[in-house]
């Protein structure tokens, strides 16, 4: 029975707070330490992270203060190897969700049955909620297989429903230590374990509700106002400078990829460079692609106009 470390971003996260906290202190596999990062919030959040501790495993820690949750998450990540023991598993927890009891139980399930030295991630679909809970759709399904061959240009691990085995998490603390700053911490730890050669494990059955309200960092991605705002984003030239960002992230830990990703991650980073046709050609050889067709369309559209 693994110890899971849960590593909690918080900033400001007062009025959701007390519901994520209870929703983990409810989960149906009891070995858990949850390692929070306020990242100098101005509201009750310390102190309700306080009132949380007196009872269950919880660490308070101070947060980078850089305004962003990718940045506090990095830093949980940096600091995990201080506070867990060796060979715990690892969750990443947002602050304003709700966990179903069986968020971590049906992740280590599906890890346990692979071997244990292989780095391996566990990630599911979502109920998406508004603020109140009291409406429920399922997040999109992800048909097409993840790799890295995906990641490169695509994020499709919801971070809230991550869960690595122990293989997993010592690669993804390691490689941490490496990496300056990251898009977001979720698409980075799905190129650096695809890239080292690990498993995903990508679950339809949704394991927690994902609260969505006005100040979410991110928010979900399956709306038609949201997909044209992602495509917008692609097109405008903010994929070309999360692609820069990611190559330089994981060119700092090329040496954990295999040998077969370490050369994707060059001829990936050789189409920045490239002219039109060395782009297309090499969009080609690389065999890239995203889930859905408008996205794999908008990706050779992004190729054709120089914004890769």
């Amino acid at each position: 029975m693994p110890l899971v470390g849960i590593l909690l971003a918080v900033y400001d996260g007062g009025d959701n707070l007390d519901a994520q906290l209870g929703s983990i202190a409810a989960q149906d596999h009891p070995r858990w330490q949850v390692l929070a990062s306020d990242d100098g919030s101005g509201d009750d959040s310390p102190a309700r992270l306080d009132r949380f501790a007196a009872g269950h495993p919880l660490i308070r820690l101070p947060g980078p203060r850089l305004g962003n949750g990718p940045a506090n998450f990095m830093s949980l990540i940096r600091r995990v190897q201080d506070h867990l023991p060796t060979g715990s598993w690892l969750a990443c927890c947002d602050q304003d969700d709700v966990w179903l009891p069986d968020r971590l139980s049906r992740g280590i399930a599906a890890l346990s049955a692979l071997p244990a030295d292989r780095p391996a991630l566990y990630c599911s679909r979502t109920w998406i909620t508004d603020e109140t809970l009291t409406t429920r759709r399922l997040s999109a399904p992800r048909p097409r297989p993840p790799s890295f061959r995906n990641a490169l240009v695509q994020n499709v691990v919801a971070g809230n429903t991550i869960l690595l085995n122990a293989a997993g998490a010592e690669l993804v603390c390691a490689a941490a230590s490496e990496a300056d700053s990251v898009v977001v911490h979720d698409w980075w730890i799905y190129q650096i374990v695809t890239g080292a050669g690990g498993r995903i494990v990508h679950d339809d059955q949704p394991t927690l509700l994902y609260r969505q309200h006005g100040v979410n960092q991110i928010g979900a991605n399956d709306t038609t106002r949201a997909r044209v705002k992602r495509v917008r984003q692609l097109l405008r030239g903010d994929f070309r400078k999360w692609n820069a960002a990611n190559i330089a992230a994981l060119s700092a830990s090329a040496h954990r990829l295999t040998p077969l990703n370490r050369a994707r991650l060059a001829e990936f980073e050789g189409l920045h460079q490239a002219g039109l046709w060395g782009r297309l050609s090499g969009l080609r050889r690389l065999r890239l692609y995203r889930q859905s067709f408008a996205s794999q369309a908008a990706l050779w559209v992004a190729a054709i106009m120089g914004r890769l």
